[in-house]
């Protein structure tokens, strides 16, 4: 079970986000810089498209700089979990919610999903995540969702995610 706030993470997506966080900090970083020194020497920057296109770049950058810091240090970095049928992070859930067809979803971070892969994710901080988590196939359990209304989930299937 991991704790309110932990980030549930395989390595190969750890190891994939901290590159990213290098390459922001360290070759793109520069360049925003160097964008930005280019478009102050072209003059008035009141009326210098190219050089608030930069600085915006640099905001989003380093927003995503952030944004990286504080998922990698709230990160559980752990194997892919056993086939064994019990929910937990890194699982691929088939469930019916609420009576419904059944739906697949991963329970742990987005950013363990391979690019292209369009499988939605739930935390399992979220209200669903927390009532399924640690759960057996077959399992029917009830949550109460953040608007007020209760609806029960049938887990049908629960296998590791493969990338």
């Amino acid at each position: 079970m991991t704790d309110q706030g932990t980030i549930w993470l395989t390595q190969e997506a750890y190891d994939k986000l901290q590159a990213e966080l290098d390459d922001l900090r360290g070759p793109k970083r520069q360049e925003i810089i160097e964008k930005i020194a280019a478009a102050r020497d072209e003059g008035d920057l009141k009326e210098n498209s190219g050089y608030h296109a930069a600085k915006d770049d640099q905001g989003k950058q380093e927003a995503r700089v952030r944004q990286l810091e504080d998922m990698l240090r709230r990160a559980e970095v752990g194997e892919t979990p056993a086939n064994d049928g019990i929910v937990e992070p890194g699982m691929v859930v088939t469930a019916k919610i609420g009576g419904g067809a059944a739906e697949k979803f991963l329970l742990g971070a987005r950013e363990n999903l391979s690019d292209g892969d369009d499988l939605d994710v739930y935390s399992p901080q979220t209200a669903l995540g927390a009532a399924i988590n640690g759960k057996s196939k077959g399992d029917t359990v009830t949550y109460t969702a953040p608007t007020g209304k209760e609806f029960s989930v049938e887990i049908v299937d629960a296998e590791p995610y493969k990338a």
